[in-house]
């Protein structure tokens, strides 16, 4: 029996799929909504390109993996504890240290050593789950609890695929990959760029960047903390993305930060102003510091996470001294480097036990979690698979909340690949219909179903199958189920080639997700006032 062809127009069941989906959304709706719910890439299982997965509040159902005993997690605690308490951590930012000595914090320059009972007492006020409404709410998404959120991979200065080869990031490039981004269901948030545009000066990059994320998707965007006029640009073009008053843009989470400590035992100045800033406007932050094992901190995995988590703590202190109850989480990239070379390594044993020990970790202080899909690999093969397949699973058994360079990720992140892009979609839909709860009533014991088959028969034709067959299983979009003779009477088509194809297919048939026309003028009239500014400060 040949497989169906992943590229072909909807089949019957999957506008059923579709029809369904609209039907959900109320009938006194307002237009706008009922308009969004059949655009591509929005509520809908799929186009012309592929079938696909509808939105969806993404809720892990396992248990998470928990390697350490309790007193390991003792352990860790009273290590990060008294890194704060004995070492400290550098500061390179006058208005924190301030913030932090008022506080009652020890500050030798630009060192800063806390105690564990302000720690304890400060992380108390931080809020275990939180949410982010961009400009479409229906694209809500809640960060914590068991909620899982996947991203775009984020910010490699190159692109890849397999017909153009690898180049530098261009502001075309970055716009195929935002509209990725906005029509794949399985991805909740936009990270970060998915390519650096390298053909757009650095002063105004964020203007233009930002004004495609928000013209080009409607989901949940971030802003990198490089600097106070980058931050309160992306800022205010939220808000004005939004439709949104000053007043309501810092009611509620609309966007939030990542910042990365500079390892070890450092964090400075551009990503602390950032997050400082969003931190008084009610916006999150996530404090990811970047902690290779061997190289910027202990060889030993544990070691490692344990700084880690002091890092992250001490951004996270300051950040509730600031503005109790803001959201903020923990990142962990904690890996292993190559021991010959250097290089760091992802995917790997080590980096699964950094993760769900991290993941331990952030549910003894009751903080999200934050992780990612990342690789080691040049290209789209088998060890990009099993590497980015490890880093999923890490995710997952840890209880992450977030998985930042969910799609794309390639080089250990210097890399953007239009074809991984794609292929990382089909695994994270995999996880999403993984996640299903399993009902246990009686039609799914199925008695009456073995009854009526009884001892060699079979189930094709029975009621019970036919009832379910359309939906009783996960439908991949890109995985080819042909057995060898038609697959290469087919052509021979590999994944990374159906990957290509699919990607090309999708762009053709994207649509934008509507956007008031007064709000797009005084987005990019906003954008224009910015440039003729002078946008950011550069060295050049």
């Amino acid at each position: 029996m040949q497989a169906e062809d992943p590229l072909k127009p909807e089949t019957p069941s999957d506008v059923l799929v579709s029809e369904a989906v609209a039907e959900a959304v109320p009938q006194d709706a307002p237009a706008r909504l009922r308009r969004r719910a059949g655009r591509a890439g929005n509520q809908r299982r799929g186009g012309a390109a592929i079938r696909q997965m509808p939105w969806a509040d993404v809720v892990n159902t396992d248990h998470p993996t928990e390697p350490l005993p309790p007193e390991g997690v003792d352990a860790i605690h009273d290590g990060a504890m008294r890194v704060l308490e004995e070492i400290g951590i550098e500061f390179l930012n006058d208005e924190a240290i301030a913030i932090l000595r008022d506080a009652g914090c020890i500050v030798h320059g630009e060192n800063v050593r806390m105690g564990r009972d302000l720690v304890m007492e400060v992380l108390a006020r931080a809020p275990r789950e939180f949410t982010l409404t961009p400009r479409n709410p229906e694209r809500k998404i809640t960060i914590g609890g068991r909620h899982m959120v996947f991203g775009n991979i984020s910010s490699p200065p190159n692109c890849s695929d397999i017909e153009r080869g690898r180049r530098t990031g261009t502001r075309a490039d970055f716009q195929d990959f935002m509209r990725l981004t906005q029509y794949f269901n399985c991805i909740h948030f936009a990270g970060g760029y998915p390519v650096e545009p390298l053909d757009i000066h650095p002063s105004v990059r964020h203007l233009d960047c930002l004004f495609d994320m928000l013209t080009l998707t409607d989901k949940v965007v971030h802003a990198y903390s490089l600097g106070p006029e980058r931050v309160e640009d992306v800022m205010e073009m939220v808000r004005i993305a939004g439709g949104l008053t000053h007043d309501e843009f810092d009611a509620t989470p609309r966007m939030y930060t990542n910042i990365n400590s500079t390892s070890p035992l450092k964090h400075d100045w551009p990503m602390l102003d950032g997050a400082m800033r969003l931190a008084r406007r009610g916006q999150p932050t996530i404090v990811t510091p970047f902690t290779l094992a061997g190289a910027m901190a202990p060889v030993t995995m544990v070691g490692a996470v344990t700084q880690s988590i002091a890092e992250a703590l001490g951004a996270i202190v300051l950040l509730q001294l600031i503005r109790p109850g803001v959201g903020v989480g923990i990142g962990t990239f904690t890996s292993n480097v190559d021991m010959k070379t250097g290089a760091p390594a992802f995917g790997t044993p080590d980096y699964v036990r950094a993760t769900q020990i991290t993941g331990q970790m952030a549910r003894f202080y009751r903080l999200p979690l934050r992780s990612s899909n990342a690789c080691a690999a040049n290209t789209p093969d088998n060890q990009a698979t099993w590497e980015s397949m490890m880093s999923m699973w890490a995710a997952v058994s840890s209880g992450t909340n977030m998985v930042y360079h969910a799609a794309g990720w390639l080089e250990g992140g210097l890399c953007a690949s239009f074809e991984k892009f794609v292929m990382d979609c089909e695994v994270l839909q995999q996880f999403i219909a993984y996640f299903r709860p399993l009902p246990t009533g009686p039609e799914d014991v199925a008695v009456e179903a073995i009854r009526e088959v009884g001892p060699g028969g079979h189930f094709f034709g029975v009621q019970h199958t036919q009832d379910r067959y359309e939906t009783a299983f996960y439908a991949p979009f890109l995985s080819d189920w042909s057995n060898y003779e038609n697959w290469e009477e087919h052509g021979a088509i590999t994944t990374v080639e159906r990957a290509n194809r699919a990607c090309k297919a999708i762009l053709a048939e994207y649509e934008a997700p509507p956007m008031d026309a007064a709000i797009r003028e005084e987005l990019a009239e906003f954008v224009e006032r910015r440039k003729r500014e002078g946008g950011a400060p550069t060295d050049f």
